[in-house]
């Protein structure tokens, strides 16, 4: 239900045609275009209306009542959201790039896929513009934004601020989080399987009971957080995984691309099975034909135009890794981790080993969540039971793909495919 204050604030409901003359006006002005006029919507009545894709950039929507609107795709980049109600509005693959949301109550909205870059859902207090005063405060206490119970899936809050917020059994899996300020934030029972928190501020967080399967936790503060119950298996830390060498990985990696760069006349072929290899930092164009790095940790590496021919990289971790213009020919790549790797002009075609004998790009259960393959060569590629919610196949080489049973939420290019 709205809050009181909401409710003692609100000037008027709007009708469906109402709210489409003042987008309409806000999409002129934004367009420089005669007879165009700012949204102003702060306080109003907007429940269950349809905003499905339109333009409110820059709007003032204040304290607005936005409950169970359809609000797909709608544009709200650097909006202001101050103590707005959205409870159960659907803002599914949304834009609200530095939007202000302070205070805003979001529980059980569908943010799934959408773009919070720098928004701010902080604290907040309710107030309202007086004669005397300037501005009265309406609540005395702070408001902490509330989106228990939110779906954020696969959505985007690099760099935003949460400091405070009421988040607990919120969806954030796959969520981007890096360098997110998440101080003191409540995320109890919280579902982030998956997702990116690269150098999250975490200090004082409630994660008491969360899900952080496969999170990924490099250079994220921690200071007095409560993880209690929670399920870290598979996070992904500073602290290096993998089995230890007596060699470092440099000189093995180096020898083995001397010895595929020779013909095997000098160098020496290594295996790097569970090996962690985030020290090497750069592999960029290295010959590694026939690699052998199972449940290897790649994260991050920069892999542009490398030679990885044939090479067994099954369950390996290649999250966020570049490997844009590799050579991917015949790779085994079966229930590997690729979200949000960089696979732009990627060569994943068959490989061709005899006249009668080819080797096509098996990524059978792979994960490839907000991927980005433009441009890729897939020919012949395998697929099956892959999950590439929201990548991005624009452009791409897709003949003869087998995509049996694939997820493909919000991604894009496939559309011919499947």
């Amino acid at each position: 239900m709205p809050t009181i204050s909401n409710l003692a604030l609100v000037q008027r409901k709007l009708s469906q045609v109402e709210l489409d003359v003042a987008c309409s006006r806000h999409d002129r002005l934004w367009s420089s275009k005669p007879g165009g006029a700012r949204a102003m919507l702060a306080w109003m009545d907007l429940s269950g209306l349809d905003l499905r894709g339109r333009n409110l950039c820059d709007a003032d929507l204040s304290g607005a009542l936005l409950m169970g609107c359809q609000m797909q795709g709608v544009r709200l980049d650097h909006a202001v959201l101050f103590g707005a109600d959205l409870q159960g509005a659907d803002l599914s693959e949304a834009s609200l790039r530095r939007a202000d949301l302070r205070g805003a109550c979001l529980r059980n909205a569908n943010l799934t896929g959408a773009d919070l870059y720098e928004a701010d859902l902080r604290e907040g207090s309710m107030a309202q513009a007086d004669r005397r005063e300037g501005l009265r405060l309406v609540e005395v206490r702070v408001r902490p934004a509330n989106t228990q119970g939110a779906v954020l899936a696969g959505a985007n809050l690099e760099r935003s601020r949460l400091g405070g917020v009421l988040a607990q059994k919120a969806d954030f899996a796959d969520a981007l989080m890096k360098d997110a300020k998440l101080v003191r934030a409540n995320l109890k029972q919280a579902n982030l399987c998956g997702a990116d928190l690269s150098g999250a501020d975490l200090s004082g967080c409630e994660l008491s009971g969360a899900d952080l399967h496969d999170a990924i936790l490099v250079g994220a503060r921690t200071v007095g957080w409560n993880v209690s119950d929670a399920n870290l298996q598979g996070v992904l830390t500073d602290e290096p995984s993998g089995q230890a060498v007596e060699a470092p990985y440099r000189i093995l990696i180096q020898e083995h691309a001397r010895w595929c760069e020779t013909g095997g006349r000098e160098g020496s072929p290594s295996t790097f099975d569970g090996a962690d290899l985030r020290s090497l930092k750069s592999v960029r164009g290295f010959n590694l034909t026939a690699l052998s790095a199972r449940r290897a940790v790649f994260f991050g590496l920069d892999m542009e135009g490398a030679q990885l021919q044939g090479a067994h990289l099954e369950q390996a971790d290649l999250r966020n890794c570049k490997l844009r213009g590799a050579d991917l020919r015949g790779a085994k790549l079966t229930g590997a981790k690729l979200n949000g790797a960089d696979l732009r002009d990627a060569v994943m075609s068959p490989l061709v080993l005899g006249p009668e004998r080819v080797l096509p790009c098996d990524l059978t259960c792979a994960s490839l969540k907000g991927a980005d393959l433009r441009g890729a060569n897939l020919r012949q590629a395998v697929l099956a039971e892959a999950d590439v919610s929201r990548a991005d196949f624009s452009g791409c080489e897709l003949r003869q793909v087998d995509a049996t049973h694939v997820v493909r939420s919000g991604s894009r290019g496939l559309d011919d495919v499947i």
